[in-house]
């Protein structure tokens, strides 16, 4: 339980420390965000880059099934 000394001392935090530490919580969540976002771009790539090689690369067909006429 605080005081009423302590409840004082809470309440006289200067306003410019609460606006330092909303901004500093809003850059810490723009920067998660950039960084996801370079994840997802730099993944991206890496699927187009398979998906180039997979389309280039041949199919081999295994040509297990033969049908017999008689």
């Amino acid at each position: 339980m605080r005081t009423k000394t302590q409840e004082a001392n809470w309440r006289s935090v200067p306003l410019s420390d609460f606006v330092m530490l909303v901004c500093a919580v809003l850059a810490s969540l723009a920067a998660g965000v950039l960084v996801a976002y370079g994840v997802c771009v730099g993944m991206f790539g890496l699927f187009r880059m398979h998906s180039r090689q997979a389309v280039k690369a041949p199919v081999r067909v295994a040509s297990g099934a033969k049908t017999v006429e008689g």
